[in-house]
């Protein structure tokens, strides 16, 4: 089976570098080398083995704090469709090889060996899901009487051109650009065609990258459903504190996403990646002017100063998914948790578990935890491959009561 990856969309020209030679559908060969591309093509590798193409302005991170543009190197075909806006890329590449490139991507090709086959079950997995659960509806906002309240979240719409795109929305896949360990290819072998199952069916499986101590329900992040597989669970050994969410934020309980190890981070996280280091526990703060700033630039609503923000919804982690921001001439209720995070940065909040508290002029915003939450902790699990466990134990800790199969 191929995978359909979106690289590149809305280009008026490719510049593309071969290495080995390639045949268009006509039988035309375009030998290594610079090439320009400008019209509807689709290119093969003579060897799949030997054979790479190469583009030079890839954005990884779009709207992150991390965006930026990379170089990067892909096997497989090259595709070339045009569009209105102008001309989209796309890589087709075999599953196995998609799979292995996203475990490189997502985390570090020198991840402990038990991670990457942990990752790999549950790329294959994700990727899989709506194959096998065709969506009869989309729905990404709810409906609401009241006009001051948005309630958005962003479901796993479908890319008309390709069955993936090539970033955070989907999964990181950056070629075999990352894929530099041997690891990694042997994770996909060890694992090949194997699935996560709950009751037979294959998992809808969600990840982030550290949840902060306690993973989050799904219906916090995205529709009012509840999965058994994705309920919150604690990161860590049993323990029998109980917490508010403030007492919990306001602290650091030990958990397996909790760690300083430096060199274990530095073999986890991507080389960008490692600019962040304060993902378990993290603080923020605005003056009422600048938040009313970032409200009216990315939602719209023009509330004035802000004088004051509360949680009217919490999940099992502390995330917010419905917060109400009143300010001197209006309010707004928001949620749910990816919308709270575009609302309250510039580009994205880490999560949206945090308390808020005010300080002289300005309200600080401490935080737990570095995106959805919502099944494996990527930081957690490298630490439970690090001190021993199987990709199977890791599995059963993030995702109860499933199994793993071909």
């Amino acid at each position: 089976m191929n995978v359909s990856v979106g690289l590149l969309e809305g280009r008026s020209a490719v510049e593309v570098e071969l290495t080995g030679t390639f045949t268009d559908t006509r039988g035309k060969s375009y030998n290594a080398g610079r090439h320009k591309l400008i019209s509807e093509v689709t290119l093969t590798p003579s060897d799949s083995a030997s054979c790479a193409f190469a583009l030079d302005d890839i954005t990884i991170g779009i709207g992150f704090h991390w965006e930026r543009k990379e170089r990067q190197v892909f096997r497989g075909a090259l595709r070339l469709m045009k569009r209105t806006t102008g001309l989209t890329v796309i890589n087709d590449v075999p599953l196995e090889d998609y799979v292995t490139s996203v475990i490189s991507s997502e985390m570090s090709a020198s991840c402990p060996l038990e991670m990457l086959k942990a990752h790999a079950v549950i790329s294959r997995s994700w990727l899989w899901f709506p194959k096998a659960n065709p969506p009869r509806s989309v729905k990404s906002q709810s409906e609401s009487p009241d006009s001051h309240e948005i309630l958005r979240w962003y479901g796993r719409e479908a890319h008309p051109d390709f069955d993936v795109c090539a970033d955070d929305h989907c999964q990181r896949y950056q070629g075999i650009t990352k894929a530099f360990s041997p690891a990694a290819a042997e994770a996909v072998r060890a694992t090949a065609g194997e699935f996560l199952r709950y009751n037979g069916a294959i998992c809808d499986a969600r990840f982030s990258k550290c949840c902060g101590g306690i993973t989050e329900r799904y219906a916090t992040a995205w529709g009012d459903q509840e999965i058994p597989y994705l309920e919150s669970i604690y990161d860590g050994p049993a323990q029998s504190h109980s917490y508010t969410p403030k007492t919990w934020i306001g602290s650091a309980p030990p958990a397996y996403c909790n760690t300083h190890d430096s060199e274990l981070l530095a073999r986890v996280l991507p080389g960008f990646d490692q600019e962040t280091r304060d993902f378990y526990r993290w603080e923020v703060a605005y003056t009422p002017e600048e938040l009313a700033a970032l409200i009216k630039s990315r939602l719209g609503a023009d509330l004035g100063p802000i004088c004051d923000m509360k949680a009217l919804a919490r999940g099992p982690s502390g995330r917010i998914y419905r917060l109400k921001i009143v300010g001197e001439r209006d309010y707004i209720i928001i949620g749910k948790e990816l919308e709270i995070r575009r609302a309250l940065s510039p580009t994205h909040l880490y999560s949206s578990a945090f308390v808020v508290s005010k300080k002289s002029d300005r309200f600080v915003l401490r935080g737990a935890g570095w995106g959805h939450g919502v099944g494996l902790c990527q930081l957690g699990a490298a630490v439970m491959a690090n001190e021993g466990k199987t990709y199977t134990e890791i599995l059963q800790h993030y995702y109860s009561g499933t199994t793993v199969s071909t």
